[in-house]
């Protein structure tokens, strides 16, 4: 580690909550650098679906009722030790852990363990529209939204301090992967009603309590968030006695920082560095197959886009496997389904999306545009897995669609500015993908291009069928994988014919640290663990391998 990066470690030592106080005797804490894209939108997974956010907080500072386990390929108790489920499918019991602590800070100071009233708070905040809290920090709960999960529970009740019992509308065979998702945490309801009581109830958002091995310490925007291990955790505690996210936008400078020591772990690095990284030897690469997919949303609610001809047109107007080459440097594989390759439910659609611009010249005539038309293309401005340059396959994109005509202009603003202007619809088109949030196919359609998530602003396409929405109620009405693989079939069928976006990537999850730090899970679904990570007694030496053209 530098000494600048020590500086940081130690000027956030003592910035808790507050600016740095001269002449305060506090101790250097050991504990990491993490490069982050960009600013945490909230501190409340329940309200965002930007990964950079997920991130920093989803498994940091929180915990949910149950986990997915990869390995098992089951899910598995966290804040729950037990549950059942009714033969009808429509009652969900769960038996919660009695030896759960919330955090203790200096803005907060728990009375109480964990029990039913805090997973009624959390959960009725975002399916209860008559809640208190239900409009706090005015965000809306895109996941669950978009998910139609408030439509889904019909009521939530607690026979004791140490039982949920969640009562379903109908029968949903995603459920329990909701549950499971990076979402749906547990807040504290002791300290909602006492922001609440304070008159600040939206600090329950920017000021977070939960259960989780980290807890908040500060936040500088633009410059850093600060976590402190949680010391009361119910599981093992996090080894590092804090965690630093540094706010580095540019993929280059979070690149130099790691290999000068001034960060530990960067998140997606350039796919075009990858090789590279994996030759030096200060330099660990850790790679996985999360389910992704890339794709190019066109908003079928503006002219010309709410032509099907005009849509078939643009995904024959494209390379796909040209932008595979220039943007992912032989890191993915192409995408002919929003479904990624690795989901039971795959059924692949390549001649819809086959690269022809003869056949794109002609859906153009037939549709009224023989001479094509102008346009914007949505290019969004962070690095993620299943996109690592949208800047350069927008611009790739732009060439291929000139040679038929039409005329793109390459739109990108600062993240956030970028995700609100795209949930209220302004784009004509965008590049943007799709982590899944667990492994059940209902997560690759639902949050995408359902009618609830059109509601929500989470449907980049503005697409609103209702013949398609009932394909997908009809798959999870079932718990029988042959069934519902029939409903997704159609469902992909569906979109090869109607094509509100184009997919085009599925991709590996790359993430870079210091070779010296270790126990940084990559969650199956595209977030990231903090509690196991550690520094190794020894460390490789500082040297960067060059090559022979930049010696």
């Amino acid at each position: 580690m530098t000494n600048a990066a020590r500086a940081l470690l130690a000027l956030s030592t003592c910035m808790v909550m507050t600016a740095c106080q001269p002449g305060r005797d506090l101790p250097e804490l050991e504990g990491l650098l993490y490069c982050a894209e960009g600013n945490p939108e909230s501190f409340n997974p329940q309200l965002v679906t930007s990964g950079t956010t997920l991130d920093m907080t989803a498994n940091q500072l929180y915990d949910r009722l149950i986990e997915y386990d990869a390995e098992q390929q089951a899910f598995v108790p966290a804040l729950a030790t037990e549950w059942h489920i009714s033969d009808d499918g429509l009652r969900y019991s769960f038996v919660l852990r009695d030896d759960v602590s919330f955090h203790t800070t200096q803005y907060f100071q728990p009375t109480r363990k964990f029990s039913a009233k805090d997973v009624l708070f959390s959960f009725s905040r975002w399916f209860d529209d008559e809640h208190p809290y239900h409009r706090v920090s005015g965000r809306g709960y895109p996941f669950f939204t978009s998910s139609g999960l408030p439509e889904l529970i019909e009521h939530i009740s607690t026979p004791s301090e140490r039982e949920v019992v969640i009562q379903l509308a109908q029968p949903d065979s995603s459920f329990l992967a909701n549950l499971a998702s990076d979402f749906a945490i547990v807040l504290s309801e002791e300290y909602a009603a006492l922001q609440m009581e304070n008159g600040t109830p939206e600090m329950i958002d920017q000021l977070p309590i939960g259960t989780g091995p980290f807890q908040f310490a500060d936040f500088r925007k633009d410059v850093h968030v600060r976590f402190i291990r949680n010391s009361n955790y119910w599981r093992e505690p996090a080894r590092m006695e804090q965690v630093v996210f540094r706010i580095t936008p540019s993929d280059h400078k979070r690149m130099l920082m790691l290999l000068t020591g001034d960060c530990d772990i960067s998140p997606y690095p350039p796919a075009r560095d990858v090789e590279w990284l994996k030759r030096q030897p200060t330099i660990d690469v850790q790679q996985t197959t999360s389910p992704n997919t890339a794709f190019w949303a066109l908003n079928t609610t503006r002219e010309p886009f709410d032509d099907p001809n005009v849509r078939q047109a643009l995904a024959h107007a494209i390379d796909r496997d040209a932008l595979l080459r220039a943007v992912y440097f032989g890191h993915a594989v192409r995408a002919d389904s929003i479904l990624p390759e690795s989901s039971w439910a795959h059924a692949p659609q390549p001649q819809a999306f086959a690269h022809d611009p003869s056949r794109a010249r002609e859906l153009l005539r037939d549709a009224g545009y023989p001479n094509g038309f102008s346009m914007s293309l949505w290019a969004m401005p962070v690095q993620r897995a299943y996109n690592p340059n949208a800047r350069l396959m927008a611009e790739r994109i732009q060439s291929d669609l000139a040679q038929v005509g039409i005329q793109a202009t390459i739109v990108t603003y600062e993240w956030s500015t970028f995700r609100r202007r795209l949930g209220d619809g302004e784009h004509d088109s965008v590049l943007i993908g799709w982590s899944a949030d667990h492994a059940d196919p209902d997560n690759f359609f639902r949050p995408l291009l359902s009618c609830t998530a059109k509601a929500s602003g989470a449907n980049r396409a503005q697409l609103c069928d209702p013949m398609f929405d009932e394909l997908l109620n009809a798959a999870i009405r079932s718990n029988q994988p042959d069934v519902r693989g029939h409903f997704y079939a159609q469902a992909q069928e569906y979109l090869g014919a109607e094509i509100p976006l184009i997919p085009i990537a599925h991709s590996i999850r790359f993430q870079a640290s210091r070779a010296h730090i270790g126990g940084a899970t990559l969650t199956p679904f595209g977030g990231i663990s903090l509690r196991g990570v550690y520094r190794r007694d020894s460390a490789k030496t500082n040297s960067v391998v060059l090559e022979e053209s930049e010696q």
